[in-house]
């Protein structure tokens, strides 16, 4: 009997109407008992008939209906991921064996590639049926085509459009002096599509549409040197730079001229974040100065709470909180009238550099952990709970989400030095982008939300494609809105 098959069915050869004597006979042992009886035969059976009457028989039937044919025929499903054009003719070519051989009835190739691909012959389908398989009605008289409608819509679908992420960048730029450093923040791309970068003691600008460069300001003659740069999120002019001695200096691009210098802080300005007009800068000496740029150098606001340096800050969509963290291992949140944080999280175990507020989920938090910790790691900060998180294997030097699908980057340091790009909330990698030949220390996306920069260690800058491009909002057609009337 085979392994696949059930109890055996007995054929009808004689029914006694009424019960016979029930003694046990020795034609066949039994390996439990020694004897084998019609009613313990019969129990084997699986009948459930009355006990009244018996059945006898002189040859056993196997049953396979409840035999498994993927395991006797293996048809079990491939494991290989499916990818490019070779992939998806061979799935489409074995849906088409199924239609037309199994009668799986697969009249769309998407669909069939959710399911997991090759799928199940159907319980209810003999697979040996010794009649003339019933052809559907034809729409028409004459067809030409020799497979079922079924197959021929299947082959006139429309496939399932794979995302290519180049594996190479598209453009690389030589950064000499770009210092490595894991506490720095040298690298910003403004809206208006251009790039700054600072290399030692000066900062350079690149057009991203003229390929222009042009060397803003050089601090050599101060003695001092650049560690943090960030670009106005409301003028297309203004630069903010962060030195080595704690100042915080304002430039006009266009007119390549400073406009402002604000000396608060007793160590170096690392990291630098904008929200209108007002201005955050993290330094080495613990404090979180945030000032408004239209009132006097004096006036600012002190922040406290980090006990070492702070070297990553970010403003959230809606404006109304900053994330900080810092070298003890901590992230906090801050609301605009606090002076303390109103949110702490310690769950990292190193310094907590990259930090990036989701655009399309409210009050979500995504932070990454240095050498000594490796994670990646989600907040809720309307409730203060953590959410879930993910081991890279390396060091995490900067986060960024997209600005169209729920996917984020994140740029890797020891001993990677890997890109790798993520989706949410599955946390699945979708690609692992390769290049650098250090840290990659410093992130930048583009204005457009489609491409990003890396800058490491290797003195080079690099472009890569990772995101879609913007989908456009569908028109509202609310009665509400008064506008989509007006012509």
């Amino acid at each position: 009997m085979e392994s696949g098959a059930t109890s055996p069915i007995h054929t009808e050869c004689k029914t006694a109407s009424t019960p016979e004597p029930q003694t046990p006979t020795k034609n066949r042992k039994n390996k439990g008992n020694g004897y084998y009886s019609p009613h313990l035969r019969h129990s084997l059976a699986g009948g459930t008939g009355s006990p009244s009457k018996e059945k006898s028989c002189d040859r056993f039937i196997p049953t396979r209906n409840g035999a498994k044919w993927e395991n006797s025929f293996s048809l079990t499903p491939e494991t290989q991921s499916e990818n490019g054009d070779e992939g998806r003719e061979q799935h489409t070519y074995r849906c088409l064996l199924q239609n037309e051989l199994l009668g799986a009835d697969i009249d769309d190739i998407r669909l069939s590639s959710e399911d997991g691909g090759l799928q199940r012959t159907p319980h209810k389908r003999r697979l040996f049926h010794y009649q003339s398989p019933s052809r559907e009605p034809q729409d028409h008289g004459y067809s030409l085509s020799p497979v079922s409608r079924k197959s021929q819509k299947l082959l006139t679908s429309p496939k399932k459009s794979l995302r290519k992420i180049p594996r190479l960048p598209y453009k690389v730029l030589d950064a000499p002096e770009l210092q490595d450093d894991f506490y720095l923040n040298l690298v910003d791309w403004s809206y208006s599509n251009v790039l700054t970068v600072g290399l030692s003691a000066s900062v350079y600008l690149w057009s991203a549409c003229t390929s222009q460069v042009t060397r803003l300001c050089d601090l050599s003659c101060e003695g001092d040197t650049v560690t943090s740069v960030g670009w106005s999120d409301r003028s297309s002019n203004i630069l903010a730079v962060g030195t080595n001695r704690g100042c915080v200096q304002l430039w006009d691009t266009q007119a390549q001229k400073r406009t402002a210098i604000f000396e608060s802080h007793e160590s170096r300005a690392g990291a630098l974040a904008w929200n209108g007009d007002l201005l955050c800068s993290g330094s080495r000496d613990r404090f979180i100065i945030q000032r408004d740029i239209r009132t006097p150098p004096h006036q600012f606001k002190k922040l406290t709470g980090h006990k070492q340096e702070v070297c990553g800050l970010k403003w959230s969509p809606d404006r109304q909180h900053l994330a900080s963290g810092g070298n003890d291992n901590k992230l906090f949140v801050w609301n605009q009238s606090s002076l303390s944080p109103v949110q702490k999280y310690s769950d990292h175990v190193a310094a907590v550099k990259a930090i990036a507020w989701s655009p399309h989920q409210h009050g979500l938090l995504a932070s990454g952990g240095g050498t000594a910790d490796q994670y990646i790691r989600f907040w809720n900060t309307l409730t203060g709970q953590p959410l879930q998180s993910v081991h890279t294997g390396s060091q995490v030097c900067n986060l960024a989400w997209s600005k169209t699908t729920h996917e984020f980057v994140s740029t890797h340091g020891y001993s990677q030095h890997q890109i790798l790009v993520w989706k949410y909330p599955s946390l699945q990698q979708v690609v692992c982008l390769t290049g650098h030949h250090c840290r990659v220390l410093y992130l930048a996306m583009s204005p457009d939300g489609q491409s990003i920069v890396t800058g490491a260690g290797d003195e080079t800058l690099r472009f890569w494609n990772v995101f879609n491009k913007s989908r456009l909002q569908k028109e509202s057609r609310s009665a509400l809105n008064l506008f989509s009337s007006i012509r």
